[in-house]
C-alpha cells in the first residue's frame, strides 16, 4: 500500500540492520515518511562483516510496523545507469517523485597513498562521488514538489590517513552535495552534508572502540540513531533554514 499523505524518502546504502542507513530509515518512518531504500549485497559479501542474511526483509518489516510503505532495490552504484534505474523503480512503485534523497551508501576499503590500487581508487570515486552526483542529478530533474519541501542529505567522512580513496572521494561528495544548495535553489531544495564521526556499526575492534570513545567528551561512540535524529530534523519543515552546510555531528570528537 502507498499513501500520498506521507512524503517519500529514498535512502541509499541500507545493507545491514545495524548500519547508519537503516537507522535513518527507521527514524524517518517514525516521522511519517514512506521509504525506498537501496542495498548492494556483493559489497557486504567482500567486506569482513559479510552478508547479514535477511537484513533487507527485516528492515522493511520494521519500517512497515512504523506505518511506512516501502520498497528495496539492489543497486550497484558503481554503474552509471544505476541512479536513473533506481529512480524509475521508485516512481513505478509509488507513483510520485522522491521528496528527500538521503545518501548513506559508500565504498570503503582501507588503503593508503602507497598501496592503493588504481582499480580501488576508481571504484571509490565511482560509488562515493560519481554516483552521488548522478543521484542528485536525477533527483533534481524529477523533483516536482512544492518549493521548500525538497531535501538532500549526504553522509561524509574526513578520515583519509590509511583510508585514502575513501576520504578523498568523500571530499568530492561534499562539494557535489553543497553545490546542489545553490544549483537547485530554483526548486526550493535544501542540501546538506553530515559528518557523523565514528559510529559503532560493528566494524570496530575492541581497541578501536575504546580509543575512539575516549576522544569524545561523553566517553562513548556514536550510534546510527544519533545520526538519524539530525537527518530527520534536516528533512523536516523545521530544518528548512539549514542549507548548504557541512555539519559535524560527532559528539565533540577531538
Amino acid at each position: 500500500m502507498t499513501s500520498v499523505t506521507r512524503p517519500l524518502a529514498l535512502v541509499t546504502g541500507v545493507g545491514r540492520t545495524v548500519g547508519i542507513g537503516a537507522g535513518i530509515a527507521r527514524r524517518l518512518a517514525e516521522s511519517g515518511w514512506d521509504i525506498a531504500l537501496t542495498c548492494w549485497t556483493p559489497y557486504d559479501l567482500r567486506m569482513e562483516w559479510g552478508v547479514e542474511q535477511g537484513a533487507t526483509e527485516a528492515v522493511l518489516g520494521e519500517l512497515a510496523e512504523r506505518g511506512a510503505a516501502t520498497m528495496a532495490v539492489e543497486a550497484d552504484l558503481a554503474e552509471t545507469e544505476t541512479p536513473a534505474r533506481v529512480f524509475d523503480a521508485v516512481r513505478e512503485r509509488f507513483g510520485r517523485p522522491v521528496t528527500a534523497l538521503v545518501m548513506a551508501h559508500c565504498e570503503s576499503v582501507d588503503s593508503g597513498l602507497l598501496d592503493t590500487t588504481v582499480e580501488s581508487f576508481d571504484r571509490h570515486f565511482a560509488v562515493n562521488a560519481r554516483a552521488s552526483w548522478l543521484l542528485i542529478r536525477e533527483y533534481g530533474r524529477r523533483f516536482t514538489g512544492p518549493a521548500g519541501t525538497g531535501r538532500i542529505v549526504a553522509l561524509t567522512s574526513d578520515h583519509t590517513v590509511g583510508n585514502l580513496p575513501y576520504g578523498a572521494s568523500k571530499g568530492a561528495l561534499d562539494r557535489i552535495t553543497l553545490a546542489a544548495a545553490r544549483e537547485l535553489a530554483h526548486l526550493g531544495v535544501t542540501a546538506n552534508v553530515i559528518n557523523p564521526g565514528p559510529v559503532d556499526t560493528g566494524w570496530m575492534t575492541a581497541e578501536q572502540k575504546e580509543q575512539l570513545a575516549g576522544l569524545t567528551p561523553l566517553g562513548r561512540l556514536g550510534t546510527p540513531r544519533d545520526t538519524a535524529h539530525l537527518v530527520d530534523f534536516l528533512c523536516s519543515a523545521e530544518g528548512q533554514w539549514i542549507n548548504g552546510q557541512l555539519l559535524m555531528s560527532n559528539g565533540g570528537l577531538a
